[in-house]
């Protein structure tokens, strides 16, 4: 009953707000008509009479139809609350409620609860309070897939195919993966002992390690330096540099920045910016990401039912050009990923291969409901590439209709799943720290003696499958290793990974396409 009697005084506040207008003005004292100020009289045309008044009558009648729906609303809670066979929360019901009304919206929009209002930013925000490495659960022992280089675990010497058997003194043995990552993460400052085997070694090690604030890295070259630096230059004969964008962050652009200043130093020649199995992420990003090579003319544009059409153009300053590029992409290419892609590509900066995109081009706004503690990510306008066309695939879409970002004529290159599998296996094992990272001696906590990295590298070590996991929700998902955090939102789900051969990007026929072009026309410009 209690219940009933919320959602009522609900229903009249909505009711008053959607059928309020301003029929006796905007001065209480009106109420009195008799002793109000004598007010001048204006004379509408013949043609608009009666329309002010009929705005009013439509206005009063949506407030009408708001009041008997939402009395259906809290006739159903109330009756659910008293009469259902089990005891649910109002919570729950809520949470219910809201949920159902955005899944008559579309797949992007969505409700984040306060359960998952953590992950959720950390995902947008690419940082977490942690010790930085991925995990993933293997036959019921938890794996070391990787340590993040720099990370308080890469600085104790935790490796690829360390088995952690123990987390703060509690048996780590059939952990789920939710509750690993729960009770390896935590505010920056704070400590966890974990308790470590490498197999096939039965030895134990016990490592204290302080959290901090962990940035995921989202641009990446194609291999590591001796120094566990990424290396940018893929082709050091001809050249060519290569950049791989995991995802469009806050510190995407600084990184990249960084990354280009790099290869300029060494004569940058042709440059591959690979987009594959990205799946988005901050539209300002993308926007920032695309400026670096314009020079001039839009990048996109925006528009939406409430919100008035904006667009974004491309600045001389701090540009990089003079060199042919070249994007990559394929069917896990999405949303921010699309606008890169497609700004490039429509002023001819540079050529698209791969595959057809993922085809979302919505744009979601972040807004926050009980003062932070959860919130709402609403589509709110939908975005064009330059050239007008349109990018978003629609449910009913076809093959042949308008979407997403297409190769150029000539480079597309369609991967088969058992091809893809092995695509996602060369980047894993490239990906991976090895074992013969160096760490400083001085680096290891300094509650724990320094670890020594291990010599031999383990056979019994996880599998890492490339996490391409976010949202659209349509492709089929694998088994993917963590990070501390599940990392995000609007990511497409990766092809079902299988154990590879691949061992060198000449096993990479997308890639190899990229620098054939590439060797092509710096060959025509000598």
């Amino acid at each position: 009953m209690v219940c009933r009697v919320l959602f009522t005084a609900l229903m009249v506040a909505l009711a008053s707000v959607w059928a309020w207008s301003p029929v006796r003005g905007e001065d209480p004292k009106e109420a009195a008509p008799e002793q109000a100020a004598p007010k001048k009289v204006k004379v509408l045309p013949a043609d608009q009479v009666g329309q002010d008044s009929l705005g009013k009558k439509e206005q009063a009648d949506k407030g009408a139809e708001y009041y008997e729906l939402f009395k259906v609303l809290a006739d159903t809670m109330d009756q659910v609350e008293r009469n259902y066979v089990k005891d649910i929360s109002r919570r729950e019901l809520m949470e219910a409620a809201i949920r159902g009304v955005l899944e008559k919206l579309d797949p992007y929009s969505n409700y984040i609860s306060p359960e998952e209002i953590g992950s959720f930013k950390t995902a947008v925000e690419n940082q977490f309070g942690g010790i930085g490495i991925q995990v993933d659960v293997r036959r019921g022992r938890l794996f070391v897939v990787s340590p993040l280089v720099g990370s308080p675990a890469y600085r104790a010497g935790l490796q690829a195919g360390d088995a952690i058997v123990e987390i703060d003194g509690k048996s780590s043995v059939d952990i789920d993966l939710e509750e690993a990552i729960r009770r390896l993460k935590g505010e920056a400052g704070t400590r966890v002992t974990i308790t470590l085997t490498h197999p096939p070694k039965p030895d134990r090690r016990s490592v204290t390690i302080e959290r901090e604030i962990i940035q995921v890295e989202t641009v990446l070259g194609d291999r590591r330096d001796d120094h566990d630096r990424w290396d940018f230059m893929l082709d050091q004969e001809q050249r060519i540099g290569y950049i791989r964008i995991t995802a469009f962050g806050r510190d995407t652009f600084r990184d990249l920045h960084a990354a280009m200043k790099e290869l300029d130093e060494q004569k940058l020649r042709g440059l591959i910016v690979d987009l594959r199995f990205n799946p988005g992420g901050l539209l300002t990003s993308a926007i920032e990401v695309a400026d670096l090579y314009l020079t001039e003319g839009e990048i996109v544009s925006t528009a939406g039912r409430n919100s008035p059409k904006r667009s974004w153009s491309a600045r001389k300053p701090d540009t990089f050009e003079g060199f042919p590029m070249v994007v990559l992409v394929n069917r896990y290419s999405a949303s921010a990923s699309e606008i890169v892609s497609a700004s490039l590509q429509d002023h001819k900066r540079a050529i698209v291969i791969g595959e057809r995109t993922w085809g979302k081009g919505s744009v979601q706004n972040v807004i926050e409901l009980e003062n932070g503690k959860s919130a709402l990510k609403l589509t709110t306008a939908s975005y064009r590439r330059p050239s007008g066309h349109n990018i978003h695939r629609f449910p009913d879409s076809k093959e042949s209709d308008e979407w997403g970002v297409l190769p150029d004529p000539g480079y597309e290159i369609k991967l088969g799943e058992e091809e893809m599998s092995r695509l996602v296996a060369l980047r894993r094992q490239r990906d991976i720290l090895q074992v013969n990272h160096s760490v400083p001696p001085d680096a290891a906590s300094p509650s724990s003696p320094p670890a020594k990295p291990e010599d031999d590298k383990s056979a019994d070590a996880p599998e890492e499958s490339k996490d391409a996991s976010k949202e659209p929700s349509d492709a089929n998902k694998a088994d993917a290793p963590a990070s501390e955090t599940p990392q995000g939102e609007e990511k497409p789900a990766d092809a079902t990974v299988a154990p590879g051969e691949a061992k060198s990007p000449s096993d990479d026929r997308q890639l190899q396409k990229a620098l054939d072009y590439l060797s092509s026309e710096l060959a025509k410009a000598q």
